[in-house]
């Protein structure tokens, strides 16, 4: 049976030369020699826990759970309850090799957690961070003082401080990266609620394993003496001689390999290697093999060199040596020993009170530092999260003989079951919907004229810098109506355990950029900070965001609703090629502006960069602009006409607006269309465009009286009857302007667009400004495609989808009896 596995009365002899087979036509059996039998020890673990990922996904538990249960599964638990499975698959002579080689993957796999982890998170975080911290570690820990009384088995060989600190830690620890893949789960790793989380969880992983090593260091000596005082000596040794021993010789190699180079081979190897040494140092040491590994890990600065070793390293250690650790915990697991209702009372004693002090000691600091209840609860649930650090702790207690089978046996499954009921339970009591703040202005329409105008800029490379500023200066910033503008630069996620938003102050000048994204950062920002010195009226506030692709349009919509812009611009996903065409840079940026005009809190402008006057302009004076606004009606197209107003009152600005006016063919089109259908939805939709209609004349009328003297304004009106005409029209004056300014026209049925979207390539641009943004539109003209924020309504109404089918099956209906001509797409040459 299960007890067959107990290593403690068994005396295990084997030769050491059994390592590989010499095949079974000679008569060996594969399993008793030890390489085939590792195989598929290693095949076994991997299948099942993979198995159990499938198994578990649809509860969204992570992927811990999943190897802790696979472990348990081929253990004494379950499947080692037969005695034939326990001695064929995993007899008591392979432990020795299975156990070596979990802990290589378990070196690496804390080597690359050190390297994924921003120490510097630790010196940006703010007290709140740190209190709650400190606050979910006290109250486990005073709680684990309480149970080693009622678990602890008197034994003579530890004492019972040791215990002591083994249980709290155990308790009171929280997994750093389990956390961050929780919190990316529940999509909340971009709130402000997440951000928090992770930054405690950052300072309570840094204090467990503090902890650890001292518990380490008391445990590996029977009596407290002079011996423990030197482990903890020669363990902070260690961290000095890496942070100003290595540290510096690691940067030297970095600086020797070029910018956009690969690192060498030898300088890979040379690291890899180093993670071994350092294991090796914290073991003769008195401290875990692990401790050396993850410093040696910290100690590699952030930047490519990281994303490199990740990448080497990542699937290999992750996918098939770490599984081998948590099948070692689960093998050491047998539930049995938990026997009779004492035992399961004070195991469900324990996982309530752990888990409650936690919860209780982060609402309180919560409380204090003026956040909800609601968000109090779901961070003490979040800080309870359990994982890798616990089960090390644990199997190294073992190892030390400090937890006996029950002990161990009992704090698994505490952070088995802890952490496999936080994510359905943070899912119930916390959706985080989005909470707009109670501000008025989110449109440029409805900015007041003598306020401040906010501006949030997003930007992907230096590329975008140029056309961005020349924009912004043409928007007139005034003493009346300064600008403030939040540029913000996109980077995408790679190597870090966790997405950031920086926050930048003006570096020293001559401090070199420790990286490429740095450097990057560095010219986008003295790119806009020389705007700013140059151009009276504007504030710039740079940000860097760091996050995967999938959720950056939460960072850019928080972004905008917590600084309460107006107004958000982001670059197009393609760019001018030299000879004029349109690519593509990165599928990614099109999602991502996709998700932002779905989820914006105020209106967007989507920018097609074919320069603006070719170069930056930064003195006020040097504007020289002609912008033309097509006005074909709608939300949409009020707003591009409100921001061609707004800088119309530049000095150096031409304005143009174009509106389009159907004529007599396009009604009687639409009215035709309509009397054919009978279709509700129609008739709807006919009845609302009659009040869009009614507010376009109003804003129109009012635009015209206002600006009747200006007489850098021009109005035409365009009476046309089809999408042939419209082009036409567009084609008249695009030579002569540098910036068209057009609606997206979302949901809106024109006649006067009709057949334009059925050769759509970007529908999130409208009808019109797909036609502009086109590789097949003659003119290097840029263009600013503005979607006006219209709120939410109970099932989040009023902001469509992009990429949604609506717009083009609408036109359909106006234009059912002509098959548009090549040249309603196309362009005539």
């Amino acid at each position: 049976m299960a007890d067959a596995n107990i290593s403690e009365d068994s005396i295990i002899c084997y030769a050491p030369t059994m390592i590989t087979t010499n095949g079974i036509w000679q008569g060996d059996n594969p399993l008793d020699y030890s390489l085939p039998l590792f195989i598929l020890q290693l095949t076994f673990v991997v299948v099942v826990t993979r198995v159990m990922v499938y198994v578990l996904k649809p509860f969204r538990q992570p992927r811990v759970i999943s190897e802790i249960l696979g472990g348990i599964l081929l253990g004494p638990s379950v499947l080692g309850r037969s005695e034939t499975f326990a001695k064929t698959i995993f007899p008591l002579r392979s432990v020795m090799v299975l156990e070596t080689m979990a802990n290589v993957g378990l070196l690496y796999f804390l080597f690359l957690v050190g390297v994924e982890m921003d120490i510097s998170v630790i010196k940006r975080t703010g007290r709140k961070s740190l209190a709650i911290a400190i606050a979910g570690m006290i109250l486990p820990f005073l709680f684990g003082l309480g149970f080693s009384f009622l678990l602890n088995t008197k034994n003579g060989s530890m004492s019972q401080g040791t215990y002591i600190l083994f249980l709290g830690v155990a308790l009171s620890v929280t997994a750093f990266p389990v956390l961050a893949r929780v919190l990316a789960e529940l999509k909340l790793i971009n709130t402000e609620l997440g951000r928090i989380a992770m930054s405690s969880a950052l300072i309570n992983d840094m204090c467990a394993w503090v902890l650890l090593a001292l518990a380490i260091a008391l445990a590996e000596n029977e009596k407290a003496s002079l011996a423990s005082l030197w482990v903890v000596l020669s363990s902070v040794a260690f961290v000095l001689v890496c942070i100003f021993i290595v540290r510096p010789a690691i940067a030297w190699m970095i600086r020797r390999t070029p910018e956009g180079e690969t690192y060498s081979e030898f300088y890979i190897c040379l690291i890899l290697t180093g993670v071994m040494i350092s294991g090796f140092i914290t073991d003769a040491i008195g401290t875990h093999s692990v401790f050396g590994a993850f410093v040696f890990g910290l100690i590699i600065p952030n930047g490519p060199l990281g994303v490199t070793l990740i990448e080497k390293l990542e699937d290999f250690v992750s996918g098939l040596l770490l599984p081998l650790y948590f099948a070692i915990s689960g093998l050491r697991t047998d539930i049995r020993k938990i026997a009779g209702a004492r035992s399961w009372g004070i195991l469900g004693l324990i996982i309530i009170l752990s888990s409650l002090g936690k919860i209780f000691g982060t609402l309180m600091v919560s409380i204090f530092y003026q956040m909800t209840v609601r968000e109090g609860i779901t961070l003490g649930l979040l800080m309870n999260t359990k994982g890798l650090v616990e089960m090390i702790i644990l199997n190294v207690g073992k190892d030390q003989k400090v937890l006996d089978d029950k002990s161990f046996a009992a704090m698994v499954i505490v952070a088995v079951f802890i952490t496999a009921i936080i994510t359905p339970i943070v899912t119930v009591i916390y959706r985080p919907a989005r909470r707009f703040m109670p501000y008025k202005r989110r449109t440029i329409q409805r900015s007041k004229p003598d306020a401040e105008f906010r501006v949030l800029v997003c930007v992907h490379t230096p590329r975008n810098v140029p056309t961005i500023i020349n924009l912004l200066e043409a928007s007139n910033a005034t003493k009346k109506s300064p600008i403030c503008v939040y540029v913000l630069h996109l980077v995408e996620l790679t190597g870090r355990a966790s997405a950031m938003l920086i926050v930048h102050n003006t570096r020293k000048s001559g401090r070199p950029a420790l990286n490429r994204t740095q450097a990057q950062s560095d010219h986008i920002i003295n790119a806009f900070e020389n705007y700013e010195q140059h151009t009276g009226c504007v504030t710039v506030q740079p940000l860097t965001a760091i996050s995967p692709y999938s959720t950056m349009h939460e960072d850019i919509c928080n972004l905008a609703e917590d600084k309460r812009s107006a107004f958000i611009i982001i670059p197009f996903h393609k760019q001018q090629t030299v000879d004029g065409g349109m690519e593509a840079t990165n599928p990614a940026f099109r999602m991502i502006n996709q998700n932002v005009l779905a989820n914006s809190p105020c209106s967007v402008g989507i920018l097609v960069d074919r320069g603006l006057n070719g170069s930056t302009r930064l003195a006020a004076n040097q504007v020289a602009h002609h912008v033309a606004v097509l006005f074909f009606g709608g939300p949409d197209d009020r707003e591009a006409l409100a921001y061609g107003w707004r800088m119309c009152e530049h000095p150096g600005i031409n304005l143009t607006v174009m509106r389009f006016m159907p004529g007599e063919e396009a009604i009687d089109t639409a009215v035709a269309s309509t009397n054919e259908f009978g279709d509700s939805r129609i008739l709807s939709v006919v009845t609302d465009r009659d009040k869009d209609r009614q507010l376009d004349e109003e804003y129109v009328k009012e635009f015209r009286m206002r600006n009747a003297n200006n007489e850098s304004i021009v109005y035409i009106e365009k009476i046309v009857n089809n999408g042939e005409e419209t082009v036409t029209a567009i084609q008249s004056i695009d030579s002569s302007h540098d910036l068209f300014i057009v609606g997206r026209g979302q949901g809106m049925i024109s006649p006067l667009t009709a057949g334009l979207t059925d050769w759509s390539e970007c529908p999130e641009l409208g009808a019109i400004g797909d036609l502009l943004a086109s590789s097949d539109f003659a003119a290097t003209v840029s263009v600013l495609v503005v979607q006006q924020y219209a709120g939410v309504g109970p099932q989040g109404e009023g902001l469509g989808t992009p990429d949604s089918p609506r717009d083009s099956n609408d036109l359909q209906f106006v234009n059912i009896n002509r098959r548009p001509s090549p040249q309603a797409r196309g362009f005539s040459p």
